[in-house]
């Protein structure tokens, strides 16, 4: 049983406090890559949530992998987002407070997979030519990332 699961066995719906680490991945292009989510049909960043024994890192690392195919490496810290503007109640009555940890990569191996169960599609695109229907929780991301501030970003609105 994974982390969530059984966190969820002993504390049923009420609200629990998640780590949520993902990647903002550019190719040699300069190209940033989006994934088109198969929950919601919304682009964002991939990444998920973290399980016991993993670093932010790790948890970044495989949840890019499982997502896109691709295997990370460098990682630089680009953002933490946290507070109570985040929480979220999931369509089964889950509700969790997340933190938001965000790195920027632009190393990587591997073959992008166009899609699988988690993504619907997965591709990289220019700053200037962003896609439609961005994941909300991920629309403050990629105004820090177009903002050009300095790094790393401790956000929350």
């Amino acid at each position: 049983m994974d982390y969530i699961n059984s966190l969820r066995s002993m504390v049923g719906n009420e609200k629990v406090l998640m780590v949520v680490s993902g990647a903002i991945v550019f190719d040699n292009e300069n190209r940033v890559l989006m994934q088109r989510r198969s929950d919601n049909g919304q682009w964002g960043f991939p990444g998920g949530f973290m399980e016991l024994g993993e670093s932010v890192q790790d948890t970044a690392k495989r949840e890019v992998y499982e997502e896109t195919g691709l295997q990370l490496g460098h990682l630089e810290l680009f953002g933490i987002y946290s507070g109570p503007q985040y929480d979220k109640t999931f369509p089964n009555g889950d509700q969790v407070s997340p933190v938001f940890i965000l790195f920027i990569c632009k190393e990587f191996k591997g073959e992008l997979v166009e899609s699988n169960e988690e993504s619907m599609e997965n591709k990289f695109f220019s700053l200037k030519e962003l896609p439609d229907k961005i994941f909300t929780e991920h629309q403050m991301l990629v105004n820090d990332l177009l903002s050009q501030k300095p790094l790393p970003i401790i956000g929350s609105l």
